[in-house]
């Protein structure tokens, strides 16, 4: 989220996208409530009725999959009311003109056809955002659970930085997170193209600043996203898989597709609490451990950095997943250093400013 929990309130337009927030966010949907009582709109655009609909001053009721076209066509309204902010476009983004000219096709019209939304609809939506002097965006999971997830949430950073509503109280982007840890995960560097901090694995600074910091070589090139490995093991280009805490053989969009892979790879290990679907695939299955049986922190959906403390020892032989990860490294000859959570939180610091000083 580039907006904290509170200044959900004090918005003047919501816009909320693949996202039930009521049943999945529900401390955020009592925030909107409470903003329509102060005089906010909200926009819903779900191909579901759902309980912000009852709540909502639009309803963009689009088909399924079609949240590209959806999002694309609100732009060529505010390029025509003149609501874009050029100051903002000019002094903090690139390839406006290139932009400009892909969206121009994507008209109300356009998208009435594909989406299913009336025209009239997308016209009134697209006003009312781009009027607004206090608009946020929320989404979820059925922006990005998508096979063009990718594509949809670049389609509203598109929306929001051309017309500047972002980086402002009360005015900004929201991914609202599909688990209690995801935002700290991206954060400590699970992304393909990232180290911890979004620092970005391709350039040499970066990498060498690391390298020394870890006394290892790491790789020049960046790794992949769990959609393009699941087609790395489909092609036989790769063999083995680790997977901790995630269920893709559920929450995949495709799960047929990386059930069949999973079932060519020649090792798969996973870590987890459960028995999950992708686990009754494995070859291995390390037991880990649950937050109360843990030391450390989770990074909430607002970006706000929580302490966890351990209150009972894991059952049987399940283990923390750092003490997993540090006894695995040992026996495949290299010795971490650090083996708290308060020690790795220091090293965090030490290599990303933004948490240097957190205790």
């Amino acid at each position: 989220m580039t907006n904290s929990i509170p200044e959900i309130e004090n918005n003047d337009v919501l816009f909320v996208i693949g996202s039930n927030t009521t049943e999945t966010h529900p401390i955020i949907g009592l925030r909107m409530k409470k903003a329509v009582r102060k005089g906010a709109k909200i926009i819903v655009a779900d191909p579901r009725r759902i309980n912000l609909v009852g709540h909502a001053h639009k309803w963009l009721q689009h088909k399924p999959g079609t949240d590209v076209v959806l999002l694309n066509s609100i732009m060529p309204v505010i390029f025509k009311h003149n609501l874009i902010d050029r100051i903002f476009i000019l002094s903090r983004t690139e390839g406006f003109e290139p932009f400009r000219n892909m969206i121009s096709k994507y008209t109300p019209e356009y998208a009435e056809k594909i989406t299913g939304v009336p025209k009239e609809d997308i016209i009134e939506a697209a006003l009312l955002y781009g009027k607004a002097k206090r608009p946020g965006i929320y989404y979820t999971m059925g922006i990005t659970q998508h096979t063009h997830g990718t594509d949809n949430v670049l389609s509203i950073a598109n929306l929001a930085l051309m017309t500047g509503n972002l980086g402002m109280e009360s005015t900004g982007v929201n991914p609202l997170r599909g688990q209690n840890n995801v935002q700290g995960a991206t954060d400590m560097g699970c992304i393909p193209d990232n180290y911890p901090g979004y620092q970005k694995v391709e350039v040499p600074a970066i990498r060498e600043k690391f390298e020394r910091k870890w006394g290892v070589k790491l790789s020049e090139k960046k790794g992949l996203t769990s959609t393009l490995m699941i087609n790395e093991i489909i092609k036989g280009k790769l063999k083995a898989l680790y997977i901790m805490g995630e269920n893709p053989a559920l929450s995949d969009p495709d799960i047929n597709h990386t059930v069949k892979a999973f079932k060519k790879l020649e090792l798969m290990v996973v870590q987890d609490i459960f028995l999950t679907e992708t686990a009754k695939l494995a070859d291995v299955v390390l037991p880990a451990a649950s937050y109360a049986e843990k030391e450390g922190t989770f990074t909430n959906t607002e970006r706000r950095v929580q302490r966890v403390r351990k209150a009972v020892d894991p059952p049987g032989q399940a283990k923390e997943d750092s003490k997993i990860i540090i006894e695995l490294s040992s026996r495949m000859g290299y010795q971490m250093k650090r083996d708290s959570a308060e020690e790795v939180f220091q090293e965090i610091g030490s290599i990303w400013q933004a948490v240097t000083g957190i205790t």
